[in-house]
């Protein structure tokens, strides 16, 4: 036996110290937190939020997405927990409350009227669910005495909304005002803001407090993204369109999604499609977003560069797979020049009051996580440039990207405005992160009662006997279907893991694989209608389109396309080892691949073996 290494008493008080400092640390980021201004973010311990150190505001802030500490204790340096989502923590006993009702309450269908959805219901017009705006400043200023009204002004906003509504009734939204600064600062330095909005629940999405401070007080250009347009039938998109531009007049609407989904078969539910090459090239509405532009500058800005660009990927997503990748690497030569903001240049930039400084466009994408800003951005260059995930919180600060000479596009960080939709509906949208959510039976219980999982799953019920009639499904009962058929059991006992199969339900809603999607109101009544709009049809062409130019450029026709069943022992179980699936490569996934509720279409497979098939039939009890 090797003799040991002395270890002397200066290295054991050395030790003991970098402990202290870690579990200082980690006490800092549990239920007693500190205030999240960059001068004292480790100074200073309170039992309050992270914006203030006044007795009159004390509702408790959970922290997600915990990065470690990189740097040594003692040491002063970059945070990398600056930009973490704080949301309203929820008590134990709201929580113990869910997962009683989850246990209880019998799903019912519920009708397509009820999923029809106001923006009036979500954002109150002229109430106090606003967005936090950046105080008056000058250059006279100190670092400390700006910091100092900003967390002020901050304090106020938050105090205000917590004693007009009670926490129950609010949605989750943004505590922490370092991501606040980080739109102030896109806003600023932007001559048009993109809000990107998912098209299966857009009126969450969109703020009306946003949008009047950017075309009143800001006298700028709005454009309205309406993103994923793959995951929702054309006419619903249409009836979005209009919607949006009846009700807010000076908006501008562009349709858009980065990779198409290839087709719409409810057998894509149990399969995964990694995309080989160009998924990115495939993108659809960056000419429409271009013809935005060019109506909004009229001439002030030279965006034939722009055109060009768009031009080129269009030709290049026409070429065999073959010349495609050597344009590909061609095409790495021209790199995208990326800037990285410092935090001078975030506190002291004031609001650029020239529009197209030095002849360049300024494009500013802001909206809530999971919209697919980053994927946008990827979308309109032809390829990855901006590091995409499903977590939300993924991008931590903004950065500028040079899409061409004259046009920069800024990529802000997700920000969850405050609203009064309900929760589960947040989480469906992707805005929280799956692996920390607490209680996630009661949101699956919301999705399965709006779209059939038991029959897309083929769910047994684990209380049904032969001969017998069906019992009623709960929310608990899904997920203990879903664990069964998946193989999920706990480490002791070996029951049915009912936590993890909620969470795989919930990523798959997320993912776009079962596919839950709001209504404008009247849409139900007027179905009819916007099934034959004119536009309707030219939107289904448009889709139908890329997803040909998308099959091709992966080479889908010549049969390299990579199909992944989910199964118990498969990658699947890999992802979520840590219970979470968000890794950075989630962008070479395809995550649009779903059974559109209210729809079945079955697009015929072109790969022989399973051309009139039920590809249902095809799995096995032990192989979903």
């Amino acid at each position: 036996m090797p003799r040991k290494r002395p270890f002397s008493a200066k290295q054991k008080k050395k030790q003991l110290q970098d402990k202290r400092e870690r579990k200082r640390q980690g006490f800092q980021d549990g239920v007693r937190s500190s205030s999240n201004s960059r001068s004292g973010s480790h100074d200073r311990h309170e039992d309050h939020t992270d914006t203030s150190d006044s007795e009159s505001f004390s509702v408790q802030v959970r922290k997600l997405n915990q990065q470690p500490q990189v740097r040594k204790p003692g040491e002063h340096g970059y945070d990398p927990n600056r930009y973490r989502l704080h949301f309203e923590r929820e008590s134990r006993e709201e929580v113990e409350r869910r997962k009683k009702i989850a246990r209880e309450k019998i799903l019912e269908p519920v009708p397509e009227t009820e999923m029809e959805v106001d923006i009036e219901d979500v954002y109150r017009t002229g109430s106090v669910l606003d967005f936090p705006k950046r105080p008056p400043w000058n250059y006279q200023m100190t670092k400390e005495q700006l910091l100092a009204r900003e967390e002020k002004c901050f304090r106020e906003y938050l105090d205000n909304i917590y004693s007009t509504f009670q926490p129950n009734q609010l949605s989750y939204f943004e505590h922490n005002l370092e991501t606040w600064r980080q739109l102030w600062r896109v806003l600023e330095m932007s001559d048009i803001v993109l809000l990107i909005t998912d098209i299966r629940h857009p009126v969450i999405n969109f703020s009306p407090a946003l949008y009047d401070f950017v075309t009143k007080q800001m006298k700028e250009n709005l454009i309205l993204v309406l993103n994923k347009i793959d995951l929702a039938p054309p006419s619903m998109v249409v009836a979005w369109k209009h919607y949006f531009k009846s009700r807010f007049p000076e908006v501008h609407v562009v349709c858009f999604t980065s990779y198409p989904q290839q087709d719409q078969d409810p057998s894509t539910v149990f399969k995964k499609r990694r995309k080989r090459r160009k998924g990115w090239s495939t993108a659809m509405g960056p000419d429409q977003l271009l013809s935005a532009c060019e109506n909004i500058t009229a001439g002030r800005v030279d965006l034939s560069s722009w055109k060009e660009k768009i031009e080129r990927d269009a030709a290049s997503g026409r070429l065999p797979l073959e010349d495609s990748e050597e344009e590909e690497e061609d095409d790495e030569g021209a790199a995208v020049l990326v800037e990285h903001q410092t935090d001078v240049a975030m506190e002291f930039g004031g609001p650029s009051q020239e529009l197209y400084k030095d002849g360049i466009l300024t494009v500013g994408c802001v909206g809530f996580p999971n919209v697919g800003k980053s994927s946008l951005i990827n979308g309109l260059v032809g390829r990855k440039v901006v590091s995409v995930s499903r977590t939300p919180g993924h991008t931590k600060y903004f950065q500028t990207y040079f899409l061409t000479p004259t046009v920069k596009l800024c990529d802000c960080p997700g920000l969850i405005f405050p609203s009064l939709v309900d929760r589960k509906q947040q989480i469906l949208a992707g805005i929280y992160p799956i692996s920390q959510i607490q209680e996630p039976y009661t949101p699956v219980g919301y999705l399965a009662s709006r779209i059939p999982i038991q029959a897309l799953l083929k769910l047994q019920h684990p209380d049904a006997e032969p001969g017998k009639l069906e019992p009623p499904w709960c929310a608990w009962d899904v997920c203990e279907a879903w664990a069964e058929k998946r193989g999920y059991k706990t480490a002791k006992g070996a029951r049915n893991d009912v936590y993890r199969a909620a969470n795989s339900l919930l990523r798959l809603a997320v993912d776009g694989r079962l596919c839950v999607c709001m209504r404008p109101p009247g849409y139900t009544a007027r179905k009819a209608m916007w099934e034959h709009h004119p536009e309707t049809a030219e939107m289904a062409a448009l889709q139908e389109a890329h997803r040909h130019n998308g099959k091709r450029s992966s080479g889908e026709e010549e049969g390299e396309e990579e199909e992944d069943e989910i199964s118990s022992s498969g990658e699947e179980e890999d992802e979520e080892k840590d219970r979470d699936a968000d890794e950075e490569g989630d962008e070479e996934e395809e995550p649009h691949s779903t059974h559109k509720s209210g729809t079945s279409q079955s697009v015929p497979s072109r790969k022989s073996k399973f051309a009139g098939r039920n590809l249902f039939a095809l799995l096995g009890e032990d192989e979903c």
